[in-house]
């Protein structure tokens, strides 16, 4: 066996190991053999190349120094089964940067796939790939290509050097790097920089003005990632305190004008650092980091499900799950056409389960809230609560009674901050047209739960039920009745720690 297929085989042997030490790691979501230090574990440098989904990630080698951040390497032809590689990028004595960041991956010009991160300590800096494999990486001599501009240097209160994502235009490169306005150091933005040979960068310009009806002056432009979609462009990042969030708009002159705003984390949510591909079928794909919501312990590093980006025909952004989990399912069960009345709940005795996925077509009452309980324990103690309310228009998971464990926190702001609430309820805006009807896709994976409601919302949330029968659904109405069409529910094959 050669070092590349052993050491393949160690890190699937590492995964399967973690899933028997930790109860509540997710068995079809992706976590690495390096999970444990994932922390934080931002997905970077997404790439499709030569049939093949890479997959970067941030860890900790507890054998370096300065915390040691690496960026970790997985690859997959099905978006469900890893291979997992040696270690992307270190920091290696007598770098430059003492540990390796957030960052994104493009072809260069001559047709090599290019890491652009930010070197900790250091600046912007580069790497090229020397295999179609993508596990070997040559960092630039000439790292940090954008230095950390020092007090008094060129670029000091002018401009931040932070998370970049880079790009190649017209034969030319550019490069966005996130952070606050300068310099004042308030409300988000990102700094243009142009070059033609990844070595010397021109400073342009901000690339977007912040809108302060839309952003905080606490919040920043951090992991950005921008890209076409259809006829728009989207800047898709997150905000330290906030989470993921993504601007939709026109691009323009090397400049970027936001039109719409919109959330994709709220106050007591996990969704963080997002990071996309564009395949070889033309389908926008982004995974994010779901944060570990256990006060005090190891915290696993786990990603969402990847997540399809389209515009819809009105040119608002839809969110799907890709079609390849739906090889996944297994053990259907059915109910159709089930009256709900008001103030009425309904168990479904024959679905159970901590690792399946429920999708359900509801006619919800005009002015009140349809809700789907899952991970309910037979008394009630333990329950998660998905609820939709077509009164003030939103989706809600309410995790108020999600664990008997007091050990968790689904704190807010996320981080950067020491005034940090305790949010049970995350609420986001869900407004359903009139006569239409409720499409729901849910996700359930041990610790980790994700809504998808009518392709244009989703919410993420970590739950850890203490209870083995902590596994029961069930369904109900208030202000109204609802007339549940059709729910199918699926026990979902467990991958990780399967060879791929």
């Amino acid at each position: 066996m050669d070092l590349q297929k052993q050491s393949e085989r160690e890190k699937s042997q590492q995964i399967t190991e973690l899933l028997r030490k930790y109860p509540h790691a997710p068995r079809y979501h992706f976590i690495a053999p390096e999970s444990r230090r994932g922390y934080p574990f931002d997905p970077n440098g997404a790439i499709f190349w030569k049939g093949r989904y890479h997959l970067f990630y941030i860890f900790q080698d507890v054998n370096l120094p300065h915390g040691g951040h690496c960026w970790g390497h997985a690859s997959s032809d099905d978006l469900l089964h890893w291979t997992f590689h040696p270690t992307a990028l270190a920091p290696n004595k007598g770098d430059p940067d003492t540990g390796i960041f957030s960052g994104g991956a493009f072809v260069n010009k001559e047709g090599v796939p290019t890491i652009i991160y930010h070197g900790v300590g250091a600046g912007t800096c580069i790497a090229t790939a020397e295999d179609d494999d993508l596990i070997k990486w040559k960092k630039s001599p000439h790292n940090p290509v954008i230095p950390i501009p020092k007090e008094g240097s060129i670029g000091w209160g002018v401009y931040n050097v932070f998370d970049p994502h880079g790009w190649v235009e017209d034969d030319t490169y550019y490069v966005i790097l996130g952070g606050r306005v300068k310099p004042y150091d308030i409300r988000d933005t990102a700094y243009l920089f142009k070059s033609q040979d990844m070595i010397h960068w021109e400073y342009i310009r901000p690339f977007y003005s912040p809108n302060p009806h839309w952003t905080g002056e606490g919040e920043d432009c951090a992991c950005p990632d921008f890209f076409k979609l259809g006829d728009r462009h989207v800047l898709l990042c997150i905000s330290h305190p906030r989470g993921t969030r993504c601007y939709l708009g026109r691009y323009q002159d090397g400049t970027f004008i936001p039109e719409e705003h919109l959330r994709m984390n709220f106050p007591g949510g996990a969704c963080f650092a997002p990071e996309s591909l564009i395949d070889d079928k033309g389908r926008r794909i982004f995974w994010a980091w779901a944060l570990d919501q256990q006060k005090e312990g190891e915290k696993l590093g786990v990603m969402t499900m990847p997540r399809v980006l389209s515009l819809s025909e009105t040119g608002s952004l839809r969110i799907d799950p890709p079609r390849e989990f739906d090889t996944l399912r297994k053990n259907c069960r059915q109910r159709e056409n089930i009256r709900i009345d008001a103030e009425t709940e309904i168990p479904l005795d024959e679905i159970k389960g901590d690792c399946m996925e429920i999708m359900l077509s509801v006619e919800t009452p005009k002015s009140g809230q349809f809700g789907l309980v899952v991970r309910r324990s037979p008394d009630g103690a333990e329950q998660t609560v998905i609820i939709v309310d077509t009164f003030e228009g939103s989706l809600k998971i309410d995790t108020t009674r999600s664990s008997l464990n007091e050990n968790i926190c689904r704190p807010f702001p996320m981080l950067h901050s020491d005034k940090k609430r305790d949010i049970s309820i995350q609420k986001a805006p869900f407004a359903l047209e009139s006569g239409e009807i409720l499409k729901l896709r849910v996700f359930l994976d041990k610790s980790i739960l994700e809504v998808f409601a009518n392709s244009r919302q989703c919410l993420t949330q970590r739950i850890y039920p203490t209870r083995n029968d902590s596994a029961s659904v069930a369904l109900f109405s208030r202000g109204g009745h609802s007339k549940l069409r059709i729910l199918q529910a699926w026990d979902i094959a467990e991958i990780n720690g399967k060879e791929a």
